[in-house]
């Protein structure tokens, strides 16, 4: 189930990653609330893509060598984490509407809390064997 779970996470954070980067107006204008946001910044849809990518490809990499790995997909999950940090911190100061919050919770907040999960996980395996 584990090893599931990060080929799914890894999967879904490279390919939001790539529409990011290859199409990011299609992604900006498709992902429910972002374009409440304000006017569209190719260059930092792009630039957060490619954090997203490198997010996903170090889960890839966790599932091959997850001894060696960990670290990786720790810093990967680092971004995703400190990513939805501002999500909660703009919902609490109130810059963001609560329902699209509610919408932020399985799409960022979830999939951090898994991949430093899973991180934990790797990490943990590697001091025991």
């Amino acid at each position: 189930m584990r090893r599931g779970l990060t080929w799914f996470l890894g999967s879904a954070l490279g390919l939001n990653g790539l529409w990011m980067l290859i199409r990011p107006e299609t992604w900006y204008g498709t992902i429910p609330g972002v374009a409440g946001t304000g006017p569209a910044n190719l260059h930092f849809i792009s630039d957060i893509g490619c954090a997203y990518l490198v997010a996903g490809t170090s889960l890839f990499w966790l599932i091959k060598t997850p001894r060696r790995a960990w670290p990786a997909a720790l810093a990967g999950g680092a971004f995703l984490a400190l990513h939805a940090l501002v999500h909660v911190g703009d919902a609490a100061a109130g810059r963001e509407p609560v329902r699209q919050f509610l919408a932020d919770l399985p799409l960022v907040v979830l999939p951090a809390c898994l991949v430093l999960w899973l991180v934990w996980l790797a990490r943990r395996e590697s001091k025991e064997g």
